[in-house]
Formats: C-alpha cells, sequence, structure tokens
C-alpha cells in the first residue's frame, strides 16, 4: 500500500470538559472562558423545567446571550436541517442538554454549521453524549449519522446521580458492549474486512479497565456514577480516533438495532445491548466472557432486565436479521453456524432463559 494511505489524521476531543458536581451553574462561566457569548439551546422534554433556573442565573451572571432557545421533540434530519440553517448568523455555539434526542439533535446541527457544540447529558444511559455520531430519523428510520465529536462535555454529577436506575443499568449495558465489540473488530481486519486503530481499541479496553477496576458494584456510589461517566466518554474518544464506531459496536449492537426494527415496544438501547453481549460474548468463546458475567450480576444488572424479559419470538427474530443491518461488515454473526448457535444459547443458556422468555 502506498505510505499516504497511512498518514495520521487530525483527532478531535473536547476542549472542554467538566465533571463534577455542581457544574450547572457553572456553564455560563465556562462558555464565557472560550469566548462563546452567544448560544443557541437545546433541552429534552422536561429538562427546562429541571434545571432551567439555575443554568439561566449563570447565564445572567457571565452575560450570556441565548439566541436561539428549542425543547427537542422530534430528530427527523430534514427538520435538523432547517433549523439550523435559520439560526441567527451571530449563534455562535450550540448547548445540548438532556436525553440522546436533545443531545443528537443539537450534535448535528452544529456539524452542518460548523459550530463549537457543548453536550450536557443528564444520564449516562449510553456513549453518544461524547459520539461523533448522531442518532436520526432519516426517511422514517432511525439511521446513525456522522457528526462530531463535541467541542465541549459538562457533566454535573448531582443531576446524573438523580437519573432513574434504568439509565445506569442502560450505561452498563452499553459499556459492556466493548467486549465483544472489539473481538468482532479484530477479527474483521484480519479478514480484511476493516482497518484496525491500536491507539483506539486501547482507549476502548482502557474504558473498560476505568469501570471495571475503580468502583463498587453498587451501581448508586458516587465513585461509580463518575467511573461510568468517565468510561463513557472515553469510549466515545476512542470512536473518533478510529474513524469508526467499530471500537464500540459490533454484533452485539447488531442485535439492539435488529430489535429496534422488529419489536413492538423496545427497551432502552443498553439494556439490548447488554444482554445481547453476553450472549454474542458466548459465540465468540471470548476470553471475558466469565468477567461479563460476573460484573452485569453482581451489578444488578441481570436482575434488572429478569423484571421485564425479552420476548423470545422477537429476539431470535432479531438474530436472524441482526447480519443484514449492515452491509460488508463482519461480526462472529455473520459466521454460517452462529444463528443456530445463537438460538440454542437462548433456549439452553440458564442466564438468557431468565433474561428471554
Amino acid at each position: 500500500m502506498p505510505y499516504a494511505t497511512y498518514i495520521n489524521k487530525q483527532i478531535n476531543i473536547p476542549y472542554l470538559l467538566k465533571i463534577g458536581y455542581g457544574k450547572t451553574a457553572k456553564v455560563g462561566k465556562y462558555l464565557i472562558d472560550k469566548d462563546l457569548p452567544n448560544i443557541a439551546l437545546f433541552f429534552g422534554e422536561g429538562i427546562e423545567t429541571m434545571l432551567g433556573e439555575t443554568l439561566y442565573k449563570g447565564f445572567a451572571e457571565q452575560g450570556i446571550k441565548i439566541i436561539h432557545k428549542q425543547v427537542v421533540t422530534d430528530i427527523n434530519i430534514e427538520e435538523i436541517n432547517q433549523v439550523a440553517f435559520s439560526l441567527p448568523p451571530e449563534t455562535g455555539a450550540l448547548v445540548g442538554i438532556g436525553g440522546g434526542k436533545a443531545l443528537d439533535y443539537a450534535k448535528y446541527a452544529a456539524n452542518l454549521l460548523r459550530l463549537p457544540y457543548i453536550s450536557m447529558p443528564t444520564s449516562t444511559s449510553n456513549d453518544g453524549f461524547c459520539s461523533p455520531t448522531s442518532s436520526l430519523l432519516v426517511g422514517g428510520k432511525r439511521t446513525t449519522v456522522k457528526s462530531a465529536i463535541p467541542f465541549g462535555v459538562v457533566v454535573d454529577l448531582d443531576i446524573i446521580k438523580g437519573a432513574p436506575k434504568i439509565c445506569f443499568y442502560s450505561g452498563l449495558g452499553d459499556m459492556i458492549s466493548k467486549v465483544t465489540a472489539l473481538v468482532d473488530w479484530k477479527e474483521a481486519a484480519l479478514r480484511g474486512q476493516a482497518r484496525y486503530n491500536d491507539f483506539a481499541s486501547m482507549m476502548s479496553y482502557n474504558s473498560l479497565d476505568l469501570l471495571f477496576l475503580k468502583h463498587s458494584a453498587d451501581i448508586e456510589a458516587p465513585e461509580f456514577q463518575r467511573s461510568l461517566t468517565n468510561s463513557l466518554l472515553t469510549s466515545g474518544i476512542a470512536m473518533e480516533i478510529a474513524g469508526t464506531s467499530r471500537p464500540a459496536s459490533g454484533s452485539e449492537h447488531l442485535i439492539s438495532h435488529a430489535l429496534d426494527k422488529i419489536s413492538q415496544k423496545p427497551k432502552m438501547h443498553g439494556l439490548q445491548v447488554g444482554v445481547a453481549t453476553y450472549l454474542c460474548a458466548l459465540l465468540q468463546n471470548n476470553n471475558e466472557t466469565e468477567g461479563v458475567k460476573n460484573f452485569l450480576t453482581t451489578t444488578g444488572f441481570f436482575d434488572f432486565v429478569k423484571q421485564d424479559p425479552f420476548t423470545k419470538d422477537e429476539f431470535i427474530k432479531a438474530l436472524e436479521i441482526a447480519p443484514t443491518i449492515k452491509n460488508n461488515y463482519y461480526t462472529v454473526l455473520s459466521e454460517p453456524d452462529s444463528f443456530d448457535r445463537a438460538v440454542l444459547l437462548v433456549e439452553k443458556n440458564k442466564i438468557l432463559r431468565e433474561l428471554i422468555k
């Protein structure tokens, strides 16, 4: 291959990064420090009521001007295009506050305008708050669209700790998926179907280490919540380094995407991904399978999912169509015998039988 193929590309990382308690009140100061006094605000539903008073007080103290304010209810890409290009020319940055919809909306709009985007997640249900992609509706279908990694990430742990338990368990499921995603990626590279990036892979492994090694198994413990936030953020940066979602997404995410398509009532992304990770680790004969099982057991993830198990017929249908979700995308599900083996595991594995009924 010509040398030019291997020339390093520029890697973007968040220039503004604040993780701690009481950060909502300080956002105005952070924006002024980065010379961003004119902003467009995009809230998730109900978030302005919850955080508006604190946020606006901080803005007023720093002279922040709100050029545009919007509650995000829809993530249709056509609407985002219209809104983005109708923003006043003096808009200097876009701030997304809330869950996935608000963050993905603002992130994509900022990317269209080549303006700084500041991400303020109110839960840690997945790594999207610091990823270089947005999950949007394109032609009525949920689609992952290239965006840009945030210019800034501000995480107020006072807000995060108040999120419902399901958000923490979803975040766990999304994080643990790196175990199977990295094996799929390496195998795809060995087959000449993907380009492997050692540094991005190391970052993704490190994001798992942050979670496995530096906290108790209590999801309500402050150190656990900080570690989960740091892990998800590191995962997002790994995707930026690789220029692909491969460090964080593999066979387990294909199953989740398939469930989104065929389930009457899809579950939260990370719950789907977490269960699929355990199944795919078994399919891969992954060296970390026992670690995945122990982690999802001791944190209470499995017990939480058991309260509202997956529908067996839907899950098996998702297994059938998962390999077709992405073209020319090798994972363990691409193997000819994977579907039959997966169905057998769903029917025979003690843990999976309790999660999928």
